[in-house]
């Protein structure tokens, strides 16, 4: 089984120990580097280029934000999840800016953090629920418009599938659970997802569904408010 390369990035050193043991019992994680600072995560960053970067946000010598934008220049293909205790806007939207794939609050359960790391491993973006209306509602002003009033909105360019594969998207549901409520393997889920981003010239499940939002096809009311599961887009 090969498996995900891990950095773990904050400052507290009980939180990384603590961390680093919990995701060493899974038997597709390693960790492979601790970082103190954002430099430090940077600086391992580029040495070791893992899948993911567990991010902190308030961090000495250089902020979460920072090293966030700069992981995601020099490894492009290390997803960053952030998981801190601020659920500030300037701190959210700032790393979604910035590159991050998913933001949880250390409040999150073990298990959701576990989960949340292969999923932005396999390109879904995860955020809390609290943290997903945030962002969409910053950056979908037009979701509460004329067209997301309208129960029956058209859905533009994609098939009734692809539309109701949008909407479960939007609800939280990851790959794996819209091919079980479906009856379609994961490979297929995968494959409309495919052409729902070429169709809407989008590059990630959070865009598409962004995207959703702008043109009225779903609405902020079918995303799931204050729970604990996390939420996949």
């Amino acid at each position: 089984m090969e498996k995900i390369k891990i950095l773990i990035a904050d400052d507290h050193t009980v939180m990384r120990q603590g961390t680093r043991k919990l995701l060493e019992q899974e038997p597709d994680m390693e960790v492979v580097a601790e970082a103190a600072d954002g430099e430090e995560a940077v600086r391992l960053a580029g040495e070791c280029c893992p899948d993911v970067a567990l991010m902190d946000v308030a961090m000495p010598k250089m902020d979460g934000i920072e090293a966030t934008r700069r992981i995601r220049s020099i490894c492009p293909q290390t997803a960053v999840l952030v998981l801190s205790a601020y659920d500030d806007d300037e701190f959210v939207f700032g790393l979604m800016e910035a590159g991050a794939a998913g933001y949880l609050l250390k409040s999150v359960h073990s298990r959701e953090l576990v989960a949340a790391i292969r999923s932005v491993r396999e390109g879904e973006a995860v955020l809390h629920p609290s943290i997903a209306r945030k962002v969409l509602t910053r950056f979908v002003p037009a979701a509460s418009g004329a067209k997301a009033r309208t129960k029956e909105a058209p859905s533009g360019p994609l098939s009734e599938r692809e539309l109701t594969i949008i909407k479960l998207m939007v609800r939280g549901l990851s790959n794996r659970e819209i091919a079980t409520e479906l009856g379609l393997s994961v490979r297929t889920v995968h494959g409309h997802l495919g052409q729902i981003f070429a169709k809407l010239n989008v590059n990630s499940r959070l865009e598409a569904a962004m995207r959703a939002l702008r043109e009225g096809w779903v609405s902020l009311d079918e995303m799931p408010r204050e729970d604990p599961k996390t939420l996949k887009v």
